[in-house]
């Protein structure tokens, strides 16, 4: 499911895409629940509900929710469903907010809200992968796997760095100024 939805909405969106949406449509808020897997919301006031949130805050706060196995859905305020606008910002935005727990995420739809889960089979290349769909590299997912990143900081830092500029050569070749080095947002790039 989640390779159809990629494919349905590629290119996933980059972070400059991410902060443009956010910039037309202020104050993104939704309700937002944990349940178990095979099971769908009975109530978006359960104690594992977060009605009129903020996706990152809530994805950080209760990031323990998601490592138990359950699954997070996520609907428009008060409407208990998500209109499909949404979906290709909240990939991405769940995609960027898993990228420093390097953790590959399941989306599916289900009774037409988002739900999203942790990729508990996903190997080394599964997650390259899928990161690679939201224009992000991801590097040492599995620390048990020789991923060819060299063991001496230095060229360890040196070969990293080396695959980001690859990979920025490619994004911007592929995606023009959609697509922002390092995948930065334009509040970032100003900041700096």
């Amino acid at each position: 499911m989640t390779r159809k939805l990629i494919e349905k909405f590629a290119p996933m969106w980059t972070n400059k895409q991410i902060w443009e949406f956010e910039q037309i449509n202020e104050n993104l808020r939704f309700d937002v629940a944990y349940v178990k897997p095979k099971s769908t919301v009975e109530s978006w006031k359960s104690k594992l509900a977060y009605p009129d949130s903020d996706i990152r805050d809530v994805t950080v706060r209760t990031f323990d929710n998601l490592l138990d196995g359950n699954e997070l859905w996520i609907a428009n305020n008060d409407q208990g469903k998500l209109e499909e606008k949404y979906i290709p910002h909240l990939m991405a935005v769940m995609a960027d907010v898993m990228i420093e727990e390097e953790v590959c995420l399941n989306f599916r739809i289900d009774n037409d809200c988002l739900v999203v889960s942790i990729d508990n089979k996903a190997d080394v290349i599964d997650c390259k992968e899928f990161f690679e769909e939201f224009y992000h590299l991801a590097t040492g997912f599995n620390y048990t796997t020789d991923t060819g990143i060299p063991e001496d900081e230095t060229e360890a830092e040196i070969y990293l760095t080396r695959l980001q500029e690859e990979f920025d050569e490619k994004m911007k070749d592929k995606l023009s100024d959609k697509y922002l080095s390092g995948n930065n947002d334009p509040d970032t790039l100003n900041a700096k």
